[in-house]
């Protein structure tokens, strides 16, 4: 038969996904794995979301295609309406300046998409999320990772990304809160990155999907508020992580008016839509009471205030404080190992399933992803197992 494609055949396997998937063979399998690689919350969506996509589903207001196929308009509203409430953006045209996704993946790739043309280079920073490298190559473009030092707690300077300024370069991705570091970007961060994208006229794609997961009081600061930023920012966000919604696949894009027409052209030939019943989901998300996220969050923030401190105390273990997100970068200091040695280190000797640091870029290496979106019991029989095995995953 003739050869498949090359270009996707050059495309990695997700580490997260194939670690989790080995994770839950495992447990299948009868085996007592606690499964910290993956980053799906263990609460349950909100009741009122999932009775308002039932009563649209049964009133037949959600069974066929939305219209417009973009996203019906009370979901389009109540995404503006939470962009200038949260996020002090102001969306003058829903219609024209959103476009609804089945998740923020592919949100994603719409907007690397709508931006890139073969020859782009697409600026990445380390360590970033697993599946950032392989989107800009599908689009036709060539990532530059930026490796941030995790000694300095992987800050951003607006130097290091001069120095990989070249002619071809097109856009920055960011995400903060940070997937895989935890980092929750600073004023000073947000700053630099704003000086450089409009020195050399650059798109910044932002990846906010944790943006209401920050702990410690901090402030989640987007990047589409800052002055002359508007125009430039394509933000990327949805209601997987913070409403526990990872099933129900829905995302948003939010961008200048030709970008999400140039966007809407690619969803229209590749998906078509999101689906319609989780429009309605995402009103009575964004619309309705918000307390289960704070509760979701704190829950989290408990839960990091117990691992950081427990991990330090185990002797040949570190772990920075995280300021926002549900992951940990675990690092093995005296370790001879690379990180996919520690990952299957720490499955075969203490059953517990991390992701290697390595499929976040060289800055990553060297940790283990640890994922605290699990119950407080599991994670404080990871800490005892991990107590116990440190010396043999050494």
């Amino acid at each position: 038969m003739k050869p498949l494609s090359n270009l996707i055949s050059q495309i990695p396997a997700s580490l997260t996904l194939a670690v989790n998937d080995r994770a839950k063979a495992l447990q299948a399998a009868g085996k007592d794995v606690i499964a910290l690689a993956g980053g799906d919350p263990d609460f349950k969506t909100p009741e009122h979301i999932i009775e308002a996509a039932f009563t649209a589903m049964h009133e037949q207001r959600a069974t066929n295609y939305p219209a417009p196929m973009i996203g019906i308009v009370p979901a389009l509203e109540a995404i503006a309406a939470k962009m200038a409430r949260d996020n002090d953006v102001q969306i003058a045209d829903p219609r024209h300046q959103i476009i609804i996704t089945p998740g923020g993946k592919w949100a994603l790739y719409l907007a690397l998409s709508a931006v890139t043309n073969p020859g782009d280079e697409v600026l990445i920073l380390e360590p970033y999320w697993v599946s950032y490298p392989a989107m800009v190559k599908l689009t036709g473009g060539t990532a530059v990772p930026i490796s941030l030092d995790p000694d300095d707690n992987f800050r951003i300077t607006a130097e290091q990304l001069r120095a990989h300024l070249m002619p071809r370069t097109k856009a920055i991705m960011v995400n903060t809160p940070c997937n895989p570091s935890g980092r929750v970007l600073t004023a000073a961060e947000i700053e630099a990155i704003c000086q450089v994208a409009i020195e050399a006229d650059l798109y910044v794609i932002s990846d906010e999907i944790y943006e209401k997961l920050v702990f410690d009081g901090r402030q989640h600061l987007s990047l589409a508020a800052q002055p002359g930023m508007a125009e430039r920012t394509l933000t990327i966000n949805g209601l997987s992580k913070a409403y526990a919604m990872t099933g129900w696949r829905l995302g948003w894009l939010v961008a200048n008016p030709d970008i999400i027409k140039t966007a809407t052209r690619l969803n229209s030939q590749a998906v078509s839509c999101a689906a319609t019943f989780t429009m309605h989901a995402c009103v009575a998300a964004l619309n309705g009471p918000q307390e289960a996220i704070s509760q979701m969050r704190d829950a989290y923030q408990a839960r990091r205030d117990f691992m950081v401190p427990a991990l330090n105390a185990i002797k040949g273990i570190a772990c920075n404080n995280i300021e926002g997100t549900f992951y940990l970068m675990v690092r093995f200091p005296g370790s001879r190992k690379n990180s996919l040695e520690l990952a299957e280190a720490l499955l075969e000797h203490a059953l517990i399933a991390g992701t290697p640091g390595i499929a976040f870029g060289q800055s990553g290496e060297g940790h283990v992803r640890f994922s605290i979106a699990t119950a407080m019991s599991d994670l404080e029989r990871a800490v005892e197992r991990l107590a116990k095995a440190a010396p043999l995953i050494m």
